[in-house]
């Protein structure tokens, strides 16, 4: 009786083995070594498995628009970064444009503001905006809830994640919050050279890199690329010109004045600017070169000696940044499963 008894403990032991060694391992946010320290406040949304595959799931589910037809990931793609490819402006519910271009959403963790006017301070609040836009997503928040609390599946994944069913935006906006969180962008060909491997630029890289911290580097510096800060690069005014930042503030020194974005994967984020005018990294070089234009409150950095306005660029140093640019591409980031639809 007492082998028996022995071989069954041994059994069910076995069988706990088995099912620990099945486990998927605890989600884990790890800021890369060479990064600054992320600025959300995890502590008040601490990252988990099942909130993430949540987020996840509600990423790329229509039911967050007016008539299912348009998700997050409609508008931000990962072939190419999480911008919306080759679309100038946003292209929203029943094909109508928004005015600016969709900006990528990876390295958030470290973004202090969000959206081209930094219009919205809260990662946690991010998503409502384009949700009840009338030209992107067009819905309104109890009408999402209600449709996720009538989603058999929904209140099995809120259950997972919170511990109960019940739908909330917080609870919504925090799962999103997750699987944004999660999207970090910091391997590519430069972050392997400067993590010491120093054959994974080139010699014409390398000059292009010096060239952007020599050149570029007031607004797009650090490991990020970006300081996040708002600036007037000097683009011709259009006939209804977009206002910017001053659209949030109503000070007259940020009129004109867009968030300054990241350099990584913008070989792959085409096209450009906050209206997407260029589509391609020679015209974003040669507006920096020749096409400056003085407008009000244009960046200072953008002021030359002499009175004349862009930046001294060669055809030579144009070639190097852009092969440098190239090389901010991180290729993981693009076919990485995790988030994948």
């Amino acid at each position: 009786m007492k082998k028996i008894y022995g071989l069954a403990l041994l059994g069910f032991l076995g069988l706990v083995a088995c099912d620990k060694s099945n486990e998927k391992p605890p989600l884990v946010f790890t800021a890369p070594s060479h990064f600054p320290t992320p600025v959300y406040k995890f502590e008040n949304n601490p990252i988990n498995q099942a909130t993430f595959d949540l987020g996840k799931a509600l990423f790329y589910d229509g039911i967050l628009s007016r008539d299912g037809s348009i998700s997050c990931g409609s508008c931000h793609q990962q072939a190419v970064a999480f911008v919306h490819g080759g679309h100038n402006v946003s292209h929203g519910i029943d094909d109508k444009l928004g005015v600016r271009n969709a900006p990528p959403v990876f390295n958030l963790a470290w973004q202090p503001e969000f959206f081209w006017d930094g219009g919205v301070s809260d990662l946690d609040l991010f998503s409502i905006a384009p949700i009840t836009n009338v030209v992107e997503m067009d819905e309104k928040m109890p009408n999402v809830i209600q449709k996720l609390q009538n989603s058999t599946r929904y209140k099995a994944l809120y259950k997972e994640a919170f511990g109960t069913s019940e739908v909330t935006t917080a609870r919504t906006m925090k799962a999103l919050s997750q699987f944004m969180l999660m999207i970090v962008s910091a391997n590519s060909r430069y972050d392997q050279y400067k993590q010491g491997n120093p054959t994974a630029l080139n010699a014409q890289e390398i000059r292009g890199l010096n060239l952007v911290r020599e050149k570029c580097n007031s607004c797009h510096s650090g490991e990020l690329f970006t300081n996040y800060s708002y600036q007037n690069n000097g683009l011709r005014l259009r006939a209804q010109p977009d206002s910017g930042r001053y659209r949030i503030t109503l000070l007259d020194k940020d009129l004109y004045r867009f968030k300054v974005p990241t350099l990584r994967n913008v070989a792959v984020t085409a096209p450009y600017m906050h209206d997407g005018r260029f589509y391609t990294l020679e015209e974003v070089l040669e507006h920096y070169a020749t096409g400056v234009q003085p407008t009000l409150n244009l960046a200072p950095e953008l002021v030359k000696a002499d009175g004349s306005h862009g930046i001294a660029l060669s055809a030579q140093e144009q070639q190097d940044i852009i092969a440098f640019l190239k090389a901010l591409t991180d290729q993981t980031l693009l076919r990485d499963t995790r988030f994948s639809e």
